[in-house]
């Protein structure tokens, strides 16, 4: 169910900015993750465009929440994390779930809202010829037409065989005032992007041009660099992200434990760090976004 909020603005042809649930519930310690929610929407409305918090409350789909949904989210330890897939059990189940990019990306373009912003998006793993281990939100994006503003992938995963991937699929991917696709916690992954928008303007071009052609509906991803003066220390990055995936092995860590064990291993090894340049590529992604957002209603 759309909030009243995100119903008017939808009629009125207002901009409209999906952001996902997953950072609040699952992604930051209590009680910053209210704090940050709050903050999140507060950028969308100072920008001129309507925030629209996915979540998934006593089996129904909630696009955009008011300050007690949105509290509930960040409080209640019982909320699950709902992908895409696990969208029909949990509204079957009556159950409660913050959403991640795969789900909010559904369930946002099935409101007809058009743009979303995030942190980073998942994609290939390492050692994918081992374990074929593949995040959803590959094949989500694929066929769901959505422009996402995102700080690329984490830098976790394999970076050049998600790309390769997203060119399979016929996910278009533009960087931001930048040459190189981003690293999530770092500014350039070092691995290059063929286009390059200037501005929010240029990014509707896109979209438009992109809706023009017809075909297949897929996203479009819109990679927007953390600010170098706000991502992790590279070098810093590159030892704790290669000491934990040893101690990753070491543990034999394997299948969907992998991911939630390298960022925790980062957080822990950065001091913290790694957690303060995602939520800087959040903030920047999610102001990002709703300029992309007011340009696209202004045409």
């Amino acid at each position: 169910m759309l909030s009243v909020d995100v119903r008017a603005a939808l009629s009125a042809r207002l901009p409209v900015v999906a952001l996902e649930s997953t950072i609040i519930a699952h992604g930051l310690p209590r009680p910053r993750n209210l704090r940050v929610a709050v903050e999140l929407e507060e950028l969308v409305r100072s920008a001129g465009a309507v925030p629209a918090t996915v979540a998934v409350l006593d089996g129904r789909a909630h696009v955009g929440l008011d300050a007690d949904q949105l509290e509930r989210v960040a409080a209640d330890p019982a909320v699950r994390k709902l992908g895409h897939r696990d969208l029909a059990p949990a509204l079957a189940a009556g159950a409660s779930g913050a959403t991640t990019v795969s789900a909010t990306a559904f369930l946002a373009a099935r409101a007809g809202i058009g743009v979303f912003a995030t942190g980073g998006l998942g994609g290939v793993h390492r050692e994918w010829a081992a374990d074929q281990d593949e995040s959803a939100d590959l094949r989500l994006l694929a066929r769901t037409g959505i422009t996402v503003v995102c700080a690329g992938v984490k830098s976790i995963l394999d970076v050049p065989a998600t790309l390769q991937r997203l060119e399979t699929l016929g996910v278009g991917v533009l960087g931001y005032r930048t040459g190189h696709f981003p690293g999530f916690y770092l500014s350039s992954s070092g691995h290059p992007v063929d286009w390059t928008a200037h501005s929010p303007e240029d990014v509707v071009e896109v979209m438009r041009a992109k809706d023009a052609l017809g075909g297949p509906r897929s996203a479009l991803i819109v990679a927007n660099p953390v600010p170098e003066s706000e991502q992790l220390d590279p070098a810093l990055h590159d030892r704790v992200l290669a000491e934990a995936l040893e101690a990753c092995r070491a543990q034999g860590v394997s299948g969907q434990g992998v991911t939630p064990f390298l960022l925790d291993q980062l957080m822990r090894r950065t001091g913290g760090a790694s957690l303060e340049a995602n939520l800087a590529a959040v903030r920047g992604n999610v102001r990002l976004a709703a300029r992309v957002a007011v340009a696209a209603a202004a045409r």
